[in-house]
């Protein structure tokens, strides 16, 4: 089970702030003393205030459409009411009369395009220190830090994602300079004040961790730990073992009651990884590394959804596969420091050729902005190695996937009666590299026209800037 705040929360009370008591009803009627106060707390103080924006009844007909999930119609019908996919198939699906009608003669249709890895937000344009807020490198341990906390709504950064690649939900993390580097947050990709009018409902929260030179590198320079590898697993085990002992106690005290363990921020989060409540997303390069991780996971208890960057997974495909982790990799970048040095470009296909999970990632403003061509780019060097991948199956690297792997893949993701309505219509084959984003629909609201410029939109920090609104 990997939603946290849907089952659980109904076990748990919520209330208005942290550590906060209820009293439950005395033991009887006789005047007994009453039982002590329970003390719970609230799991969801930032929740989201998303508001889908308004749509009209949309069909999209005389289209190719990649459902997202493999699937590819010819000549096919998309048909969105009420911000849901309503029907698709092919041209024989009914339309009904009085809705907006857009004839996609030679086009393609993809469900929203979905990046597992941003930063967007919490390292910001203009990429300036004064905005860089996406690594607390205050200590190796930071999972007391939430990335939402960083989020700036008003980063020009989510319109050009949406208008040049297409994307409608994207998780923003912390980044990897800490071996527990806080928890992540997935957003809808909307024009907002808040970050919570951007949070994705019902998405469970994700804890970004990092494996490898980063962690080693930040903390060995200041003659702190770690200073290696081998300190990078001890001091994760020291932090896991931590979180089973809180865990523990706090089973313990919802089942017998009694005084509460202390409240700590930090192992709240790794209490909900425990539970399954959390998605655990690890940066980690080598095929080795993943191996010690996903042992370390099992020492205890909790399982990796998806390795990020991970360029040495074709070395490990077949064990990423029984284990049920996804592989979140870029098309061709590796060899900047030394734990990147033996990826290579067909990575991408020999795990999917291995039946793992794969998906395309960013990391990178502008790098989300085209994570179509880079899909493209992976499905090319596959098939010059010999594998046989469909272009639909090279499309659900960037969107049933990633939404399976951050625990929304049963609202968005695939083009499937009830799903979000989050629909692209690009002017031509997404995987051709003069391809672009024709139409944006989130939730079945037509976000972006590439013929209609008030249908671009500009955040407030942008106006009047040279660039306004330029989509390059």
């Amino acid at each position: 089970m990997r939603y946290g705040f849907t089952a659980p929360l109904a076990a748990i009370l919520v209330v208005g702030c942290a550590n906060t008591t209820t009293a439950e009803a005395p033991s009887s009627a006789s005047g007994s003393a009453a039982k002590p106060a329970k003390v719970s707390f609230n799991e969801n103080p930032y929740p989201s205030t998303y508001k889908v924006y308004p749509g009209q009844p949309t069909a999209i007909r005389n289209v190719t459409i990649f459902d997202g999930e493999g699937g590819q119609i010819d000549n096919g019908v998309v048909f969105f009411t009420d911000g849901k996919i309503t029907s698709v198939g092919d041209a024989s699906t009914a339309i009904p009369a009085d809705v907006m009608v857009i004839d996609g003669t030679g086009k393609f249709v993809t469900p929203g395009i979905i990046d597992i890895h941003s930063h967007l937000g919490n390292y910001p344009s203009p990429g300036v220190q004064a905005n860089s807020d996406g690594n607390e490198v205050t200590g190796p341990v930071t999972a007391d830090v939430w990335a939402e906390h960083s989020v700036w709504p008003q980063d020009p950064g989510f319109s050009r994602a949406l208008a040049n690649g297409g994307i409608t939900s994207l998780q923003v993390l912390p980044g990897s300079a800490n071996l527990f580097g806080g928890r992540s947050v997935t957003l809808k990709n909307v024009p907002a004040r808040t970050m919570q009018a951007m949070k994705f409902p019902g998405a469970p929260y994700g804890l970004k961790m990092a494996c490898g030179e980063n962690p080693k590198r930040v903390y060995g320079s200041r003659n702190q730990k770690p200073g290696s590898r081998m300190g990078n697993l001890a001091l994760n085990r020291q932090t896991w073992a931590r979180a089973a002992e809180y865990k523990a106690r706090w089973d313990e005290y919802e089942k017998k009651g009694g005084t509460p363990p202390a409240r700590d921020i930090g192992m709240d989060t790794l209490k909900g990884a425990l539970e399954g409540k959390i998605q655990i997303h690890n940066h980690c390069y080598r095929a080795d590394e993943m191996a010690i991780v996903i042992d370390m996971a099992k020492e205890f208890g909790y399982t990796v959804s998806t390795f990020h960057h991970a360029v040495e997974s074709y070395k490990i495909a077949d064990l990423l596969k029984d284990n049920g982790i996804c592989s979140a990799v870029w098309a061709d970048w590796w060899g900047f420091k030394m734990e990147s040095y033996d990826g290579i470009p067909e990575n991408a296909a020999i795990i999917q050729n291995a039946g793992a999970c794969t998906i395309i990632h960013s990391d990178d403003q502008n790098q989300i902005q085209r994570l179509n061509q880079e899909a493209a780019k992976a499905l090319g060097d596959g098939r010059r190695m010999g594998f046989t991948i469909s272009d639909a199956t090279a499309i659900s690297w960037l969107t049933y996937n990633p939404a399976k792997a951050m625990g929304i893949g049963d609202k968005t993701g695939s083009l499937k009666p009830g799903k979000m309505a989050d629909v692209v219509l690009w002017n031509a084959n997404p995987l051709s590299v003069y391809a672009r984003p024709e139409k944006v629909w989130i939730d079945g609201a037509m976000m972006y026209d590439a013929n209609d410029p008030r249908r671009r939109p500009v955040s407030d920090f942008e106006l009047g800037q040279p660039g306004e609104g330029d989509t390059k």
